[in-house]
C-alpha cells in the first residue's frame, strides 16, 4: 500500500469518530464587515500563461482599493501545504482539492482569494468549483497560446520538458483541457498586464458592498 492510499485509510478509520460542528457566524455575517461578499477567482491556463503576475497584480489593486484579499499559487503552495505531494494524476488532484479548501476557509473568512493553478483537468475544476461552492467560484481563462508560454519559459521548464527531464508536462506531453465556458478569458499576448488586471478586478466589482 502507498503512501497515499495509507493516509486513506487511516482517514476513513478517523472519519467514524469525527463529526463537524457548525459556526454560529459565516461570510454572510463577516462579509459585511469586509466591505464585500468574498469569492475565489480561479485562474487557470498553460505554465508561463501569466497565472500568478496577474493573480499578484489583482491582489495590489484590490489592497489599494480597500478591498481584503489573498493569492494561493501554485507553486508556493507546493513549497509549504502541499509539500508531500508530487506529479502524479492522483497528487494533482490532491494538490487542486487543498487548494480549494483553503479558498473556501479564506472565502468563509470574508477574503476574495485568487487562485493561480495551471489545473489542466475540467474534473478537477468542477471539483474546486463544488467544494468552494458555484455562487462564490469564479473560473478565468488565462489563454495565452502555448507557443508564447514555451517563448517565454520564465521557469525553463518547457526546455526541460522538451528534453524530457520532466515527464508529463502540461502543454508538452500532457494535455490541457480548456474551460468550457470561463467567466472571463484573458490573451496575455494581447492584453497588457494593466488591461487584464482591470478585467479581472471589475469582474469583482459587483460583490463589493
Amino acid at each position: 500500500m502507498g503512501k497515499l492510499e495509507q493516509i486513506a485509510a487511516a482517514a476513513d478509520v478517523v472519519a467514524t469518530h469525527i463529526f463537524p460542528h457548525a459556526g454560529h457566524i459565516g461570510k454572510e455575517q463577516r462579509g459585511p464587515l469586509a466591505g464585500q461578499r468574498a469569492a475565489t477567482l480561479w485562474l487557470t491556463g498553460l505554465s508561463g500563461a501569466g497565472k500568478s503576475t496577474l493573480a499578484y497584480a489583482l491582489e495590489r489593486r484590490l489592497l489599494a482599493a480597500g478591498r481584503l484579499s489573498c493569492v494561493l499559487d501554485g507553486d508556493n503552495m507546493r513549497h509549504h501545504l502541499n509539500g508531500d505531494l508530487g506529479f502524479s494524476a492522483r497528487d494533482r488532484q490532491e494538490n487542486i482539492r487543498r487548494a480549494a479548501v483553503v479558498a473556501r476557509l479564506m472565502n468563509d473568512a470574508g477574503m476574495m482569494v485568487i487562485c493561480a493553478f495551471i489545473s489542466p483537468l475540467r474534473s478537477d475544476r468542477d471539483m474546486a468549483r463544488q467544494i468552494i461552492g458555484s455562487d462564490d467560484f469564479i473560473e478565468a481563462y488565462v489563454s495565452t497560446p502555448c507557443a508564447l508560454c514555451e517563448e517565454r519559459d520564465p521557469k525553463g521548464l518547457y526546455k526541460k520538458a522538451r528534453a524530457g527531464l520532466i515527464p508529463a508536462f502540461t502543454g508538452v506531453s500532457a494535455p490541457y483541457e480548456a474551460p468550457l465556458a470561463p467567466a472571463l478569458t484573458l490573451d496575455t499576448s494581447t492584453l497588457s498586464l494593466e488591461q487584464a488586471c482591470e478585467r479581472l478586478y471589475q469582474q469583482l466589482c459587483p460583490r463589493f458592498i
